[in-house]
């Protein structure tokens, strides 16, 4: 993988070039993307010929990966479906325009699932070729985990950033709700969708998200300081793999052992209904903002999306209007909860990446947190028993994204002493 600190640091001291990096990307590409299968569209040349003149800009002209829901200008937006096929928007996403405003070079749009939704797409999990590399941001996940880019933008409605990041081991970020702007990005849901970014760990996800949006993230100007975590296993406890319910054991003592206050936490009732609210909105909206692909391109959906749509119409007003009540109720909870603790600690998915391309795995530690809009962050650094990733997922207070980063990468250096 390709660090974004590393690369900034060389292209700082003058020993490697923007354009050198490109080439560094390129390489990759030739040499994994036949098999890996992270990108829908791609113009090395000019991003080549584009880097250098940035190198002075916060992302010092480094090639980024844009997940195809976002749309861009310069590169169709096809969003995963044959409907949109051969489509180019006239201007690009806010999120993309922003990476291009902090310096970084746009290489090419990775590969999403149908909408965003968990209709599987092609993409391969570097890390073994065999299993998924998760979704819907399978392409951009995929694509920093091989070395293909260092940076990547994804986006999250159910746990589309920390699953695929998780799966393919590398760092994700979710930031809270509307902390960055979702305009220009297939809405699927637009109480849910959020922007996510991929890199090689903590540090550099957190400098990448700070140079994109402006905002103080980063973490790596001096040695994170000891958080208060809550080890949270959730209701959902049963469904996580024998190697994962060690490897969260496994985070909690190594935190606790490089000086963080440890202790454990149970969630109360109404955050397990509310992530089944969860569900309900995100049906209730994508059925609404898909109307158009819904009427009149059904035959050329997805089956898993377009039974999900089907089944979608039947959730009536007054069932939406009542998930929206229970979601504001669990996010002043939440509020609460939070009141004595910097971070929750909790999986990232059940386990590692499943076998197959047919499922993308499932949400089932994400939904909620999404749905109160808090940060989260994917660490990085530990694996199963047959060598494959697992992520450790870590939740912070609504609107408090530096102190969730900062205890990521607390955490992710607290691992490397296992």
């Amino acid at each position: 993988m390709l660090s974004v600190l590393d690369l900034v640091l060389q292209i700082e001291t003058g020993t490697l070039t923007p354009r050198a990096v490109v080439d560094l990307c390129a390489g990759a590409i030739a040499e994994r993307e036949a098999s890996i299968g992270a990108f829908v569209a791609l113009d090395l040349e000019a991003a080549r010929e584009r880097a250098d003149a940035f190198a002075s800009l916060p992302l010092r002209g480094l090639p980024v990966g844009i997940k195809d829901i976002y749309d861009t200008a310069d590169f169709p937006t096809e969003y995963g479906s044959p409907i949109y096929a051969g489509h180019q928007p006239k201007a690009d996403a806010a999120m993309v325009a922003l990476v291009r405003r902090a310096g970084g070079v746009v290489i090419g749009k990775t590969v999403t699932t149908e909408f965003a939704s968990l209709e599987p797409a092609r993409t391969r999990n570097p890390r073994n070729l065999a299993h998924t590399p998760g979704g819907s941001s399978s392409g951009s996940a995929a694509a920093v985990a091989a070395g293909m880019v260092p940076i990547a933008l994804g986006s999250q409605t159910g746990g589309s950033v920390i699953r695929p990041a998780a799966y393919c081991g590398v760092a994700g970020f979710k930031p809270s709700f509307r902390l960055m702007p979702t305009v220009g990005m297939k809405c699927f849901s637009w109480s849910l969708d959020t922007v996510g970014v991929f890199a090689a760990g903590v540090a550099d996800v957190a400098f990448a998200a700070a140079a994109i949006s402006g905002r103080d993230l980063r973490v790596d100007r001096a040695k994170p300081s000891a958080p208060r975590i809550a080890l949270v296993r959730t209701p959902f406890w049963p469904e996580a793999s024998a190697d994962m319910q060690a490897a969260l054991a496994r985070a909690a003592q190594a935190a606790a052992a490089a000086g963080a206050q440890v202790r454990e936490l149970d969630l109360p009732p109404l955050f397990e209904a509310a992530t089944q609210a969860h569900g309900t909105i995100q049906d209730h909206e994508a059925y609404r903002a898909l109307a158009d692909e819904i009427d009149r391109h059904r035959d050329r959906l997805g089956p898993i999306l377009r039974e999900q749509l089907v089944n979608a119409a039947t959730i009536s007003p007054e069932a939406y209007d009542d998930a929206r009540r229970l979601a504001r109720q669990a996010r002043r909870a939440f509020v609460e909860l939070m009141s004595e603790t910097d971070v929750i600690l909790t999986p990232s998915a059940p386990g590692a990446a499943p076998h197959g391309l047919g499922s993308t795995g499932k949400p089932t530690f994400n939904r909620l947190w999404t749905l109160l809009g808090a940060p989260c962050v994917n660490v990085p650094g530990l694996f199963d028993s047959a060598g494959l990733p697992l992520g450790i997922q870590i939740v912070g207070r609504f609107a408090r994204d530096r102190l969730a980063l900062e205890a990521a990468a607390f955490l992710q250096r607290a691992l490397t002493t296992l």
